[in-house]
């Protein structure tokens, strides 16, 4: 959870430093390393933070990322 919870706020982060917002996100794709098991706290977390903006969404399973972490997500967003 903890790692969901990471993520979503440092692209958060990130979207606002571009000059976008969470509001401005057209497309996320969800990179897990485990679906199994970890698609049910990511998918709980998920409709937490899209609430309104429902973007298009791709969850894909994973062998590894390049760091030690369960997680990663590529946006699209306009400005």
């Amino acid at each position: 959870e903890a790692q969901c919870h990471s993520v979503f706020e440092n692209i958060r982060f990130i979207l606002e430093d571009a000059g976008s917002s969470w509001e401005k996100i057209v497309d996320v794709q969800v990179f897990l390393t485990n679906m199994k098991d970890d698609f049910k706290t990511y998918n709980k977390i998920y409709a937490e933070y899209f609430k309104d903006n429902q973007p298009c969404r791709t969850t894909i399973e994973i062998k590894s990322l390049p760091t030690p972490i369960a997680i990663e997500l590529k946006i699209i967003a306009t400005i």
